[in-house]
């Protein structure tokens, strides 16, 4: 009912009586005075200072205005040549108070978890210099209002800009403060949508009223004249607002611009041309991405039914922001995006009156646009102008399930402070701060609960007597202290302190009173007590007292017995407090010669006595210098003074009772009461446990670092115990027994990997220390300290093995099994910023922030280097400690380099570079070059490589062709410093500053991503864990999250599964070690696959879809389901289009000299007659040779080499070879030559010949016996390949020759006749040979240690072949049955080919 009344406005002026000035506050220079134009009565707030000239509404920051109307109106006129400034203060629906601010003040818009800040664009009148410039400038015209400024209503839709940009619900506005220089005439909620140039008339004419929307009311309304336009006297700003100036998320007025002598009828529907501005712009990406041509088959497009348009009139700017239009999608083949269709439709946003139009999405950029009114995402690829009308939607889709993401655990303790951590009631959990977050945990289950909603460090905790409420402060400028409903977890009052930071927090016992120490403006110590009596039950906290004290104070708390009453200790006093009659009073306690002592916490005496009076009781003070003081709290005064003396001797050589008495003490930072005993805890780590009389001490713990903090629990039975390095626990005085509930880094955390088969998590700090830890109880298993600070850190993906990077440059492997140092490494001069393992776990990666790249062999315990690059990473730290990205398949690294505008993308086996990608180019709008940030490979399957840029965007670039396929700019409000990707390619998940947000990976929502707050500081690293079922994300602590997206579910596709790479063991394993017994085929998660997965025995996938998809099992396919005769048909239909899979050799050529590896396929299958025929008896199988000119013919030999021939030894032949007149005209493909290198290399004979084309020397690879049929060359003209045939049925012969020195890399033997053919991949990974007719078949090397991968026997002779150059897994084979065409599939280190006729 409440919101019954401000139905359908609510006048806020007027509601709140503001000219009596009781519910509303006024400072500084505020009058009124009459409006020449308005003709009324309004409000002039001036002053230089616009925080001291103001008005507020309500009256006081804790009360609310309660308005939950979804539109606010301000109408008001900004001072010209002045600036002004407008605070909303809006409650969300779960208790967060978000301030949203507007300024002309303001250059840029900027945000945190609780600020919003916009930068308010001041318009000019019509025909004005002013709008003639800003209608002309790219960027408008910001700063101080301009001389022609006129009279504005401006309207801000509160619901979008919570859910937009923080992903909040809007409960109702609580305040508004309205700052100089402006005039003020009123302003209003509404849940209508107001167009304040629309008459009633004109409304009841069109039934807008009926439709959400109206006119303006007359107590609001600005006159005009009879025959005028509202719109050429006053501006209309909306917000969100369609305007097209720069800064981006400003509050400026529209593009469109209503037509005055339009009447309020509804027109015919039409269609709309998409603008010029727009056709550029599009233009121009292509341009600069280089667009592949336009598919010779295009869907047609599809007119769906036409929509009304609202009036052309001045209604028309104020169409519904709760309606978005969205175009019906045409399902047509998946080209490039995996998450797009080929030719769905997408949708834009016209200059055009905000109608908006469509257009076909392609395999082309696709640029990623917010519009600011309806919030939908532009996708264009457009030449011309396209119209297309929509279909109307009633809401907008997003991102589901919300919330996405659920905070799980922290291992994390302290922040700002480790002194405070508190006991519930039940003494089954303890309460404690990290960093930002509280929490709850359970000291058995370890389960932890969680309040969020600081966006600082907490720096205090407090609860109530008997812990219904629980009061929390943050540190920094922008104090609150929040009152939290412990049991419902949910924040029952946010108030600010008046301080700087609040250091101690104080509830009274009954939790009516609460009070709090902290800094003023000046420095000054402040202490503020609050009225907590009506926060249970909705009321405002208000302030009783607060005093200046010069006096320094540690801690204060409230007596228990008493409300009123408080102590305080410092250094050199210790006061006792009281309030009466609304002032707050204190008193020095006497300390006589204790006045220099600094004094670290107090206690009160526990327990009630019959015969005293409640205040009759002894306060515990302790102090830095040892010293306890025992004061008697009613007469003021010392009664007793101890002090604790360090042993003669060392306590682990000899027990002994301690003692108090003179001497050099050990300072105590905590004491804690109970009624039988009585608790320390001092610098030198112990926590004692002392009687009542301190006589002995009859039981202590030992701890790593000082103690910082003590408190005994409810019913004396556990002590818990905090130390300043991070640790918790508690001692059971019963047991005698110590747990430890949880350990922490002392600094910021660096960065994290995740071991997924053992579920173990390890962590580097700037603490300077390295922890693995059990990710599911949080409890530390091993640290590592080093002086060196440790800077990045990467887990092997099979072994017990991590390796650490440090900021000298070095780099250490260790095994955790033995906890031993397997191997050390300094290749690099600067600091460590990359570090990463191949999912394979042969190689390892490292990077320096002076430029240098390392390789090496991860495969051998001392990981020895294979290969390091000088001034190939960008220069900086900026992007540890995820500098080096890999690729799934293990094929490809990419990191930001040479220079920071350049992506590069090398092989990852060797640092062969095969692309370098120019981001500086990509943002036509910045008046300056953009930088990479991060990079991040997605699954293999998409193709896609993410980067991010400093301005942040993050963009979806073509792994293989570096063209750019989509962009989101404005990802978050500063530099994404991490990225991540599900295996799945589903989500994707990026940090920027504080905050964490999930988006969907393929954009194919109106909101594609959720945020999610809780760190206080920069998050230095996100991911996915291994089961992809949690996020972990690190910064001033370790997060992890519940992920509750549902798992892929498999699609019903008739595939045959291909089974995961093997991995590699190390041969330092030990026989019987456990590891070795892992499967060898391994989940996306890391873990051993469940069940053996079983073939489909449907038709084979086919090779016309270029997208690779994901199935639910962690295998890929390569097409979708289609329609055909199964496996065992006898159909003969089944010949065109059909494939050959993989074969492993004949055992027949199993004693070939190079044992190849065996394929994964280990069948033959007959999938068509062209392709592939029975294999034949030997001898009854008839060699004929083609009629084909390409196909290579050995020349006949009239002699022989001699039987007994010796060769004689290397350096002392006789005779040399010096120079080769002649070229071997019958070979085929035998001349090879290189423009970038000028490497020019043919056969004559059995010799390759290489020739240096300017000075004509040459030089010999001797090697084969037999005539040289053809040769290849790699891509980066560094290898040779020449094959010969093999004489009297042997096999033929393929020599691989480095070209720097002429040596022999390798020969590898495979075919029975000659090779007619061979030839490199793009990227060098593969060789691929092709046998003559008496052998016809293809077979496919890697090039990594030149095995044999797989190979195909054909039934028709093969004359040439070639790879494709915009890919290295696709190529073509022309010969005697015409032309084939086959992909590649690689699996981990195996491969298979599939071959399809053209």
């Amino acid at each position: 009912m409440s919101k019954v009344w401000q139905h359908p406005y609510v006048n806020v002026f007027k509601h709140f009586k503001i000219e009596e000035w009781k519910k509303s506050t006024k400072e500084g220079d505020v009058t009124t005075f009459m409006d020449k134009t308005l003709k009324c009565t309004v409000y002039r707030i001036r002053g230089p200072v616009p925080a001291s000239n103001y008005i507020l509404l309500p009256k006081t920051s804790t009360q609310s205005l309660g308005l939950t109307g979804r539109y606010l109106y301000l109408l008001f006129k900004p001072i010209p040549d002045k600036h002004f400034v407008v605070h909303l203060d809006l409650a969300t629906e779960d208790g967060q108070v978000i301030r949203v601010s507007f300024s002309n003040l303001f250059k840029e818009f900027k945000s945190t978890a609780t600020w919003l800040q916009f930068p308010f664009l001041c318009g000019a009148a019509k025909g004005s210099v002013y709008e003639s410039t800003a209608r002309t400038a790219r960027q408008d015209l910001v700063g101080p209002a301009p001389a022609s400024v006129r009279w504005t209503c401006l309207m801000m839709d509160l619901q979008y800009l919570l859910s937009m940009y923080l992903n909040r619900r809007y409960s109702h506005l609580k305040s508004i403060k309205l700052c100089a220089s402006m005039l003020l005439k009123n302003l209003f909620t509404s849940d209508l949508l107001i167009d304040p140039g629309l008459t009633f008339i004109e409304a009841k004419q069109a039934g807008a009223v009926m439709q959400g929307s109206g006119p303006m009311p007359r107590e609001m309304c600005f006159p005009v004249p009879k025959g005028g336009s509202w719109h050429d006297l006053y501006d209309y700003i909306r917000f969100p607002s369609d305007g097209g100036k720069m800064p981006f998320d400003s509050i400026q007025k529209g593009r469109a611009t209503a037509d005055p002598n339009s009447n309020a009828v509804r027109e015919l529907p039409r269609n709309v041309n998409l603008s010029k501005p727009v056709q550029d712009r599009v233009s121009l990406i292509q341009q600069i991405t280089s667009p592949k041509p336009w598919p010779r088959r295009r869907a047609p497009l599809l007119a769906v039914s036409v929509p009304q348009l609202p009036p052309v009139s001045s209604a028309s700017q104020g169409r519904s922001l709760h309606d978005s239009w969205r175009a019906e999608a045409l399902e047509s083949d998946r080209k490039e995006d995996p998450g797009t269709s080929g030719d769905s439709v997408a949708l834009l946003t016209a200059d055009d009156g905000g109608i908006h139009v469509f257009a076909h999405r392609d395999e082309e950029v696709s640029v990623h646009r917010h519009n600011s009114s309806t919030e939908e995402t532009v996708c264009t690829r457009v030449t011309g102008p396209v119209s297309l009308p929509a279909k109307k939607v009633a809401e907008h889709t997003k991102l589901q399930p919300d919330p996405i993401l659920k905070l799980n655990r922290i291992i994390g303790f302290g922040g700002c402070t480790t002194k405070c951590t508190l006991w519930t009631k039940t003494g089954t959990a303890v309460v404690y701060p990290c960093h930002a977050v509280i929490v709850s945990m359970d000291i058995a289950s370890g389960q932890q609960r969680f309040f969020i909603g600081h966006t600082d460090k907490v720096s205090a905790l407090t609860f109530n007597g008997n812990c219904t409420l629980l009061a929390s402060a943050q540190t920094g400028n922008m104090s609150v202290v929040r009152v939290w409903n412990f049991q419902k977890g949910s924040c029952l009052s946010l108030f600010k302190t008046h301080t700087h930071s609040v250091s101690s927090l104080s509830f009274s016992y009954s939790g009516g009173v609460l009070c709090g120490v902290g800094k003023d403006n000046h420095g000054k110590t402040m202490v503020v007590v609050w009225n907590t009596l009506k926060v249970n039950k909705g009321g405002e906290v208000v302030v009783m007292a607060k005093a200046h004290t010069d006096v320094d104070i540690q801690t204060m708390k409230i007596a228990f017995f008493d409300d009123t009453r408080m102590v305080s200790c410092g250094r050199d006093n210790i006061r006792l407090w009281r309030v009466r009659s609304g002032s707050l009073r204190s008193c020095p306690v006497n300390l006589a010669e204790y006045h220099a002592v600094e004094f670290t916490d107090v206690a009160f005496e526990q327990g009630h006595f019959a015969d005293r009076e409640p205040e009759d009781r002894t306060l515990f003070a302790c102090s830095k210098s040892g010293h306890i003081l025992e004061i008697d709290y009613m007469s003021v005064s010392i009664k007793n003074v101890r002090r604790l003396l360090p042993s003669q001797q060392k306590h682990s050589q000899r027990r002994e009772k301690q003692t108090f008495s003179t001497g050099l003490g050990i300072a105590i930072n905590s004491i804690s009461i109970s009624s039988a005993f009585c608790a320390t805890g001092s610098d030198d780590g112990y926590l004692r446990l002392w009687p009542l009389d301190f006589s002995t001490v009859f039981l202590e713990a030992e701890h790593e670092g000082p103690v910082s903090l003590v408190n005994i629990g409810p019913e004396g039975v556990h002590v818990l115990a905090a130390t300043s390095t991070g640790n918790l626990g508690y001692l059971d005085v019963s047991s005698r027994a110590y747990s430890t509930l949880m350990r922490s880094h002392t600094d910021t955390v660096l960065g994290f990997s995740i071991d997924g088969i053992r579920r173990n998590i390890v962590t580097v700090s700037l603490d300077n220390s390295v922890r693995v830890w059990d990710f599911d109880s949080m409890q530390q298993l091993f640290d590592f300290i080093s002086e060196d600070t440790p800077c990045a850190v990467a887990f092997h993906p099979v072994q017990q093995v991590f390796a650490c990077g440090f900021n000298s440059g070095l780099v250490r492997v260790f095994n955790i099994a033995s906890s031993s140092l397997l191997a050390e490494h300094k290749q690099h001069r600067g600091q460590v910023i990359g570090l990463a393992f191949s999912p394979d776990g042969e190689n390892m990666y490292s990077a320096g922030s002076l430029g240098s790249l390392a390789l090496y062999n991860s495969v051998e315990e001392d990981h020895h280097i294979l290969r390091v690059l000088g001034n190939v990473v960008a220069r900086g730290s900026e992007r540890s400690p995820e500098a080096l990205t890999v690729s799934s398949d293990s094929r490809s690294l990419a990191f930001v380099g040479p220079a920071e505008y350049t992506v590069t993308v090398m092989d990852a086996r060797s640092l062969d570079e095969l692309m370098r990608i120019d981001v500086s180019i990509l943002d036509l709008l910045s008046t300056s070059l953009d930088s990479a940030v991060k990079v991040c490979f997605a699954p293999v399957a998409t193709g896609h490589l993410l980067v991010t840029t400093s301005s942040n965007k993050i963009l979806w670039i073509n792994a293989k062709s570096g063209r750019l396929i989509r962009e989101i700019p404005n990802a978050h409000k500063h530099v994404c410093s991490s990225v991540s990707v599900t295996d799945d390619a589903r989500f994707l998940l990026t940090a920027g500053d504080k905050a964490v947000k999930v988006w969907d990976y393929h954009m194919k929502h109106d909101i594609n991503f959720q945020v999610f707050i809780g760190h206080s500081q920069m998050v230095q690293q996100v991911t996915f864990t291994p089961d992809q079922l949690g996020v972990v994300t690190a910064g001033d602590a370790v997060y992890i999250w519940d992920f509750l997206a549902n798992p892929h579910e498999p699609q019903k596709s008739r595939e045959v599964p291909a089974p995961a790479p093997a991995v590699t063991q190390s041969p330092f394993k030990s026989v019987g070690d456990p590891e070795l017994h892992l499967s060898r085929a391994l989940l996306s998660n890391g873990m051993p696959r469940e069940a053996v997965p079983v073939p489909s025995s449907s038709s084979p996938p086919c090779l016309d879809i270029s997208v690779i998809e994901r199935t639910g099992q962690g295998f890929f396919s390569l097409c979708e389901e289609v329609e055909g005769p199964a496996l065992g048909s006898s159909s003969t239909g089944a010949a065109r289009g059909s494939f050959l899979r993989v074969t492993v050799p004949p055992s027949g050529r199993e004693n070939s000299p190079v044992r190849g590896k065996p394929s994964l396929q280990n069948e033959l299958d007959l999938l068509g007659d062209d392709v592939l025929h029975e294999e034949e008896e030997e001898g009854e199988k008839t060699l004929v040779r083609p009629d084909a000119y390409k196909h290579f013919t050995p020349r006949f030999r009239t002699s022989a080499l001699a039987q007994d021939a010796v060769a004689p030894p290397a350096g002392k032949e006789s005779l040399r070879l010096k120079a080769v007149i002649g070229y071997n005209g019958n070979g085929r493909g035998n001349m090879v030559w290189n423009p970038d290198t000028g490497l020019f290399a043919y056969s004559c004979g059995c010799v390759v010949v290489l020739e240096d084309l300017h000075a004509g020397s040459q030089k010999h690879w001797v090697g084969h016996t037999e005539e040289i049929s053809t040769l290849a060359v790699t891509n980066d003209a560094q290898t040779v390949a020449s094959a010969s045939g093999g004489s009297d049925g042997a096999c033929s012969l393929i020599c691989i020759w480095n070209v720097q020195d002429g040596s022999r890399r390798s020969t590898i033997s495979y075919h029975k006749g000659a090779v007619q053919a061979m030839t490199y991949s793009r990227d060098d990974f593969f060789l691929l040979s092709a046998g003559d007719y008496r052998d016809p078949g293809i077979a496919l090397w890697s090039t990594n240690s030149y095995q044999l991968l797989t190979s195909v026997h054909l039934a028709e002779p093969i004359h040439d072949l070639s790879f494709n150059p915009a890919s290295a897994s696709q190529l073509t084979c022309v010969g005697s049955s015409g032309a084939m065409f086959c992909l590649i599939e690689q699996q981990g280190k195996d491969a298979r080919l599939k071959v399809s006729t053209g």
